[in-house]
């Protein structure tokens, strides 16, 4: 599109101040059970649907956020882990939230030069896109379509998604490849939640369903983007992008 940019992938989430804590086990999915600093037991809100694959630890260190004052049922929720010596933030709605607000600033270089950026619009069959990055006028619709998957599994300083086998994830897929078959531009994203990785594939091992989807619809056109977060005990932000290897 004959834009030009400067790089500038280092656009913060600002957090209220974490509240450290033990981990002592994952149960239900949506919840866990903690050791207060005070020692108190608390249950707290996980926000995470995934299998959270290494990164739940008996007995390690944790990060909540604290809604007091909310109507929230769960006073506090899981933001990060700490299963080795490596910080993971485990909430699913910020790298959304995160991504929005870096493009909208034009911090995301493969995003940039687009004059709106709205999420959660309705596209393909049932579904919302996370992000649609589009130039609207009288003369020129251009359009580039943006799904964002949290990720949370490393091995070996491989990132890797999907943690457990998704169909949703699949079918999501399929639809970018469908928005590229309409003369768009498609793009996935792999937010990292964490900074020990070097590279990233899609884990074959885990749902090789997945990976060959990942492949067929990076043939068909679809971009594919990783990026690395930086979380630290006061938040977290984007980093440099990785390598994808497929």
């Amino acid at each position: 599109m004959g834009r030009r940019w400067r790089p500038a992938y280092n656009d913060p989430v600002k957090n209220p101040p974490l509240i450290e804590a033990i981990l002592l086990r994952r149960y239900k999915r949506f919840l866990a059970d903690v050791i207060m600093p005070d020692g108190s037991q608390q249950t707290v809100h996980v926000p995470n649907t995934g299998s959270l694959l290494g990164c739940i630890r008996e007995g390690s260190t944790c990060y909540l956020q604290d809604h007091g004052g909310t109507a929230r049922k769960y006073r506090y929720s899981l933001f990060m882990v700490k299963p080795g010596r490596s910080l993971v933030c485990v909430d699913t709605v910020l790298p959304n939230r995160l991504v929005l607000e870096a493009a909208r600033r034009q911090g995301i270089v493969e995003l940039a030069g687009y004059h709106e950026y709205i999420s959660e619009v309705p596209y393909g069959t049932g579904s919302r896109i996370d992000l649609l990055c589009r130039i609207h006028t009288r003369d020129m619709l251009e359009r580039c379509w943006v799904e964002v998957k949290a990720t949370t599994l490393v091995e070996d300083r491989v990132a890797l998604f999907p943690d457990a086998v998704t169909a949703r994830g699949r079918k999501h897929l399929a639809e970018l490849e469908a928005m590229v078959g309409q003369g768009d531009r498609a793009l996935q994203l792999f937010f990292i939640q964490r900074r020990d990785c070097d590279v990233f594939r899609p884990a074959a091992h885990i749902d090789a369903a997945y990976a060959e989807a990942l492949h067929r619809a990076h043939a068909a056109g679809v971009e594919i983007l990783a990026l690395r977060g930086e979380p630290t005990k006061q938040g977290i932000r984007i980093g440099r992008p990785i390598p994808v290897e497929l």
